[in-house]
């Protein structure tokens, strides 16, 4: 099992992509514009998308994604997400008057979208990979997701604030190697950072010495232009317990 990470910043510019990751060649953790690094041949496997929430940066791509090869499929892209999440997107996207309603072309009977609803802990196994939401604490519904492969798991929080369960979902994982988790911004802006529930230095901090040693951290989401201060405040309060997340980066699972 291999995660590739193809975007995992907190906004565009200078060559960043929002938050993407790309398991072996058929399954998209979030779509944000971390999509548009693969070519049209690698847009046309990707059999599943696993959706944390339906904030654009984490869903901007997938409309164009299924536009851009659907037609060259034998077979529906299935859509994973919380039910609340698939009907936002029901509602307000796939709707005819922001994009059509993949879900219903070419036909009802074999559409280029299909949706599966997902329940917060239930383990969904594609082959010898299984992939669980996990819960996440945001201002609309969200997970976060525990992905297990032959050798070892890694954990993504998805957007969050602090919540108990994340932390205590990693110590319960006895073979976790990585934690991916979100800090957007600054502690100069906490109070941004409470209010649209996302991390900050001194919030995370709080819940990351709680962790046990072993699982590398990596820190993602990170607001453009504030890069550097962020890891630098993090840095401060827990020395060389978290790296920033990088494109490109890949493990192995």
């Amino acid at each position: 099992m291999k995660i590739k990470v193809l975007g995992c910043s907190g906004g565009i510019g200078d060559g960043r992509h929002t938050t993407t990751f790309l398991v072996d060649d058929d399954i998209l953790v979030d779509a944000g514009t971390g999509v548009t690094r693969l070519s049209r041949k690698a847009l046309a496997k990707v059999d599943h998308v696993f959706l944390t929430h339906s904030h654009l940066d984490h869903i901007l791509c997938l409309p164009l994604l299924l536009d851009s090869v659907a037609g060259e499929r034998g077979h529906s892209l299935v859509l994973h997400a919380l039910p609340e999440v698939l009907q936002i997107l029901k509602d307000h996207l796939f709707n005819w008057r922001i994009w059509p309603d993949f879900a219903r072309i070419p036909s009802v009977e074999a559409p280029f979208l299909r949706y599966a609803p997902l329940e917060v802990g239930e383990p969904l196994h594609l082959g010898d990979r299984v992939i669980t939401a996990l819960p996440a604490n945001h201002v609309v519904p969200a997970v976060g997701y525990l992905l297990n492969g032959p050798g070892g798991s890694l954990i993504f929080s998805g957007d969050t604030a602090s919540h108990a369960a994340l932390w205590e979902l990693a110590d319960e994982t006895p073979d976790l190697k990585h934690l991916i988790v979100e800090c957007s911004f600054a502690n100069a802006q906490r109070d941004v950072a409470e209010a649209s529930k996302h991390y900050c230095p001194e919030s995370l901090v709080a819940d990351l010495v709680l962790l046990r040693p072993e699982p590398a951290v990596w820190i993602t989401h990170l607001k453009p232009g504030g890069e550097a201060g962020i890891m630098a405040e993090l840095d401060a309060q827990a020395p060389g317990r978290a790296k920033a997340l990088e494109e490109g980066m890949a493990f192995d699972l």
